[in-house]
């Protein structure tokens, strides 16, 4: 069984996709889609990173675009007009006395 939700996705174009979630009463990850598994090294048995092993209860992968997006107009996209306070082009770095 399938349990399906809609989600936002940015890349590679934006759309509404749909997309498969973890089964919540499955024993072997608990409804979280798999485990961390920590790892070491070697030649030291050092930390060495973590790997993740997904569930095979669902597949992180399986998406279906409901919905392609367009790309707003150039006039109507965010601007970053506010400069940044500590940056060169900000506001004084001098004390207000």
């Amino acid at each position: 069984m399938i349990r399906l939700r809609i989600q936002y996705t940015h890349w590679p174009r934006r759309a509404l996709i749909l997309t498969d979630t973890p089964r919540p009463d499955c024993w072997a990850c608990g409804g979280e889609g798999g485990h961390n598994r920590d790892y070491g090294d070697y030649e030291t048995g050092e930390y060495a990173g973590t790997d993740w092993e997904p569930c095979p209860c669902w597949h992180e992968n399986r998406r279906w675009v409901l919905l392609p997006l367009p790309r707003l107009p150039r006039p109507w996209r965010r601007r970053h007009t506010v400069p940044d306070p500590w940056g060169p082009d900000g506001y004084s770095d001098e004390p207000p006395f």
